[in-house]
């Protein structure tokens, strides 16, 4: 029988071993964390005031920088702590929060997604019926669906890492609390949890990515249909953002989370993390300003606002 131990902490290993190279990613990642902060409160706080951007598209994009927010703060702050500790610890209990919000909000996030692209066909493929259809109940409704599953399915992700048990090796191979590399350290009650990971993950973001293709093949014929070259621009325009952002958000989570947890990719998947816990939340309200342009107008409007009141 496996000698359990009654774990209180675990050691987070971080992104590297190196001494030398600790305060170097402790700067760059307080850098991206600030600037994060401030493109996701910023575009929250200029979608609230600018008239111009009181629309469906922008009501749910301001959602997803509110959830980028929750996202990089979840992780990051510790993850900075560490890096400049000679102790690189989490509790228990800390770790368990950090789990049950980190897969709440990627759920929050991936389903959001899908409901960015749903309001992209009905603005695109139905205009007419568009302001009656996503009326501020609907997308009142919308919105609140994703949070509302999100946090119950993390719920009872969370228990089933709290079902797993540990037999004296409480090192983590990561820079947070996430399930591959707690899987990995574990000696109990790990198939199931494994398995109900790859199940959770594999429906949910097979389920969310078919609203997004599904969506945008739909886009594309109605785009193709219309007769204006400057209407096909502006459609092709306004879905470009949310592409790239799609795209990267579900290739990088596809990457950790559809994989058995093996000593090589628990290391690479830690690479990628990087990338969606902390570049993708800084990069989204980039994605979403520089190639739109009903934002740089309200941008210049809130500058020159700003200006006047000086």
């Amino acid at each position: 029988m496996p000698n359990f131990t009654d774990v209180t902490e675990f050691l987070l290993v971080g992104l590297t071993r190196r001494q030398d190279l600790q305060v170097l990613f402790f700067v760059v990642f307080l850098v991206v964390y600030m600037v994060t902060l401030l493109g996701n409160v910023g575009m929250i706080i200029l979608i609230s005031i600018s008239p111009q951007l009181q629309s469906p598209m922008y009501f749910f994009l301001s959602h997803l920088s509110f959830v980028d927010v929750l996202f990089s703060s979840n992780v990051t702050p510790k993850m900075l702590e560490n890096l400049l500790s000679e102790t690189k610890t989490i509790s228990y209990v800390g770790c368990l929060i950090q789990c049950y919000f980190f897969i709440a909000l990627v759920h929050v996030e991936v389903y959001i997604l899908a409901v960015m692209a749903f309001d992209r066909y009905m603005a695109i493929c139905n205009p007419l019926l568009y302001g009656s259809k996503m009326s501020r109940t609907v997308c009142v409704c919308l919105i609140s669906v994703p949070y509302v599953y999100g946090f119950s399915v993390s719920l009872i992700c969370t228990l089933w890492t709290y079902g797993l048990y540990f037999c004296g090796n409480i090192e983590i191979n990561h820079f947070y609390c996430a399930d591959p590399p707690l899987i990995k350290i574990a000696c109990g009650g790990v198939h199931i949890k494994e398995y109900t990971m790859i199940v959770i993950a594999g429906i949910n973001f097979t389920y969310s990515l078919s609203v997004v293709l599904i969506s945008y093949m739909l886009i594309v014929v109605a785009v193709l249909r219309m007769r204006s070259a400057d209407g096909r621009k502006k459609a092709f325009s306004t879905c470009g953002s949310h592409l790239t952002a799609v795209s990267m958000f579900y290739g990088t989570l596809i990457f950790m989370y559809l994989r058995r947890p093996t000593e090589e990719s628990v290391e690479q998947g830690k690479m990628v993390a990087v990338f969606y816990t902390t570049v993708i939340p800084m990069l989204n309200p980039m994605i979403y300003s520089l190639r739109n342009k009903d934002v740089k107008e309200a941008v210049s409007k809130a500058i020159a606002k700003t200006n006047l009141m000086k």
